[in-house]
């Protein structure tokens, strides 16, 4: 799976938006498949006009805190392309490292924004409220 700063400087010089459509399906189709078992309303992100599932997996980073693995799945081949762009920002970084990382802005400054419906932004916004909910459960976690 690509990382992020190669998605963003991929969206930079991607000038037409059917460019940019086909690149975040491209993105989508690399998403690696969700287990059927993590198919379920409690993976279930709320807000999101598709059917959207991320699974969350927190492993102990010793002196570096949590660290949050994102696993998701999508009926909607766009929005598996968003999923797989907040795992890029996401997936494998520490709980406070994902609370201090504003994927909203990266989300604008790739241009997306003003190409989606306001119901994909709402969703888009959803999913990053549940990433950044499950960071903050982690954390509070770890110091109890």
């Amino acid at each position: 799976m690509a990382d992020i700063e190669e998605i963003v400087d991929n969206f930079s010089v991607l000038d037409d938006w059917d460019d940019r459509y086909r690149y975040l399906l491209e993105l989508g189709r690399d998403l690696p498949p969700l287990a059927e078992a993590a198919h379920s309303d409690a993976n279930k992100v709320q807000g999101c006009a598709s059917q959207v599932w991320l699974e969350t997996k927190v492993n102990p980073d010793g002196a570096g805190g949590q660290v949050l693995i994102f696993a998701g799945d999508s009926d909607a081949h766009l929005v598996r392309g968003l999923i797989a762009i907040l795992f890029a920002i996401y997936s494998g970084k520490g709980a406070k490292k994902i609370l201090a990382t504003d994927a909203l802005a990266l989300f604008d400054k790739m241009g997306l924004r003003e190409h989606l419906t306001p119901q994909r932004s709402n969703g888009f916004r959803a999913m990053v409220e549940r990433i950044r909910a499950d960071a903050r459960a982690a954390l509070a976690v770890a110091t109890v």
